[in-house]
């Protein structure tokens, strides 16, 4: 863990498992508990041999028969084209949307939740060069997941087990879960060379009472993630700090001014991605570059599984 001091500007190489020392009464530390959902399906179109792919984002309508989707290939499934997933479940193409999504229509007979958990894959990121295991149903999860409904897992908290949120209890703090279902829109690059130009897609959050209360009275917020950072500061700007439940495409870019998040622990993100420009928010442009410079020549691990850094 790089431990990143914004008043000083200086660097303190740690481990994961000294974070509680830098916890203390009155902060809260705020997590977010969506669920990853194994919504990457395989199956067959009409009339085409091999086999292609659909990715489940997120659902359109309260029934949940119309999603966002992900295909592969792309250049074999525009509208009209049916996908057969399984004996119980076939999905519609009815419409192709920026950046290759596809609106879907899902048909299932029986309950979509449970076939989606018994023949979909974990949706890996895309710089995971292998197949998802069965294994990554729960290693590609926080300890604390409980919502479902992300199309990836919320890597901050892939550190925590059961005994490091107690011991950051021990430490005084309070631990209080959020949810925001995490799409990919999160973590594609960037399209626009001008930062103001582009556009993050929706996602849906809730803070729920208990949360609320902790996540008001603390003295010190520390977010777990930049998913956490964008629900409290999109509370913040749509009324107060919940219980709210809603949608968020907030874009945080240099120059954005913080209201609730006093620190934040974040791993290292890819380049031209929305995610970093929020951390050099947050702490400053020319001070993450540098912690970034220094992640590197000291071979800290970037990405999902990768290391973490607190930004005090």
């Amino acid at each position: 863990m790089l431990v990143v001091h914004r008043g000083s500007g200086r660097f303190e190489d740690l481990h994961f498992r000294d974070l509680p020392q830098f916890l203390r009464t009155g902060d809260c530390l705020v997590i977010n508990d969506t669920r990853v959902v194994p919504s990457r399906l395989y199956g067959r179109k009409e009339g085409y041999a091999r086999e292609v792919e659909v990715f489940l984002l997120a659902p359109q309508n309260p029934e949940r028969t119309l999603w966002t989707a992900l295909v592969r290939p792309g250049r074999q499934l525009h509208e009209g084209a049916r996908v057969r997933i399984s004996e119980r479940l076939t999905i519609d193409i009815l419409e192709t949307r920026v950046r290759g999504e596809r609106l879907v229509r899902v048909h299932c007979d029986g309950d979509l939740d449970e076939e989606i958990e018994r023949i979909g894959h974990v949706p890996l990121p895309p710089y995971i060069h292998r197949p998802d295991q069965a294994a990554d149903r729960e290693r590609y999860q926080t300890v604390f997941a409980r919502q479902r409904g992300s199309a990836a897992a919320p890597t901050a908290g892939l550190h925590f087990t059961p005994e490091m949120l107690e011991a950051c209890r021990a430490a005084g703090a309070e631990v209080a879960p959020i949810t925001l279902h995490v799409g990919l829109g999160t973590f594609q690059p960037l399209l626009h060379e001008t930062v103001e130009e582009n556009r993050l897609h929706s996602e849906r959050f809730r803070i729920p009472p208990d949360s609320a209360e902790k996540i008001r009275a603390a003295s010190r917020r520390i977010a777990v993630g930049t998913t956490v950072v964008r629900t409290l500061e999109s509370a913040i700007l749509n009324g107060g700090l919940g219980p709210v439940e809603g949608q968020t495409d907030l874009f945080i870019y240099p120059g954005y001014e913080f209201r609730v998040v006093d620190a934040m622990l974040t791993n290292f993100h890819l380049p031209k991605s929305s995610l970093l420009l929020l951390v050099c928010a947050f702490g400053g442009k020319d001070l993450i570059l540098s912690a970034y410079r220094h992640a590197v020549e000291q071979r800290y691990r970037f990405f999902s599984y990768g290391d973490c850094m607190l930004i005090l």
